[in-house]
């Protein structure tokens, strides 16, 4: 199984922290917060990775190389101008003919990548999206899901009125290459805006693995959320926390 990281943002919300560094490559508990999620891949036993790298590419090039040092085989899809979340699989659509893992290469998660892909499995699903579960949703993409766990409505960053869930996508995707029937060749796209809305549309089969006991998420999106998880990992107050380290 192939998986591709999304690590081509520059996290302009973490200034001065991202002036010289792109923000998937921010260091956490001795590791770059990328690292991270290519070490929980190759647990899972995924180790033939497309990385997406477009901010001060080469940092994050020079550090992973062919990715032999971390057990894995690591190719990368640089981005000239930015394409967006799922337009970024554009480029590698012709690499992604088997079921294949999406990663936000700038979160960090404890998620269960094996159970997620025994339920996307079971449910014969499209596409599969970890959720978790977020008291303040307006940042997310907010998702409403069926006893079953089918997908049945999604929206992005909705107004603090417009919250009807607060199951958000985790960044942690599990895709079939129907998937990208609805990424178009030229133009950015995204999977919160454009497609995971053109596909419910469609009927296709969307599910929702919601993120249960042991699977925590950490978003790390300002200077202050991510000087709180430096202090977290230097501290260790976590459970979840040491299982990355």
């Amino acid at each position: 199984m192939r998986a591709f990281l999304l690590a081509a943002g520059e996290g302009q919300r973490l200034r001065p922290y991202t002036l010289e560094t792109p923000k998937p490559m921010l260091a956490l508990g001795g590791r770059p917060i990328l690292e991270h999620n290519v070490r929980l891949l190759a647990a899972a036993g995924i180790r033939d990775l497309i990385i997406n790298t477009h901010y001060r590419a080469s940092t994050v090039e020079g550090y992973f190389g062919d990715g032999a040092a971390f057990g894995v085989n690591i190719t990368y899809s640089r981005e000239a101008v930015l394409r967006g979340t799922a337009g970024a699989l554009a480029p590698v659509r012709g690499e992604l003919r088997e079921t294949f893992v999406v990663v936000f290469g700038d979160n960090l998660t404890t998620l269960d990548l094996g159970a997620m892909l025994a339920f996307h499995r079971e449910r014969r699903a499209d596409v599969s999206i970890a959720l978790f579960a977020r008291e303040n949703a307006t940042a997310s993409g907010v998702v409403e899901v069926t006893d079953g766990g089918r997908i049945v409505r999604f929206v992005e960053k909705p107004k603090p009125g417009e919250v009807f869930s607060n199951w958000v996508n985790a960044g942690y995707l599990i895709c079939e290459p129907a998937l990208l029937d609805f990424v178009p060749d030229t133009i950015p796209w995204d999977f919160g805006r454009d497609v995971f809305p053109a596909m419910l549309r469609a009927g296709r089969p969307l599910y929702g693995y919601c993120m249960g006991e042991g699977e925590d998420l950490w978003w790390i999106d300002s200077c202050a959320e991510y000087e709180q998880m430096m202090a977290l990992f230097a501290g260790q107050d976590n459970a979840n926390t040491s299982r990355l380290m």
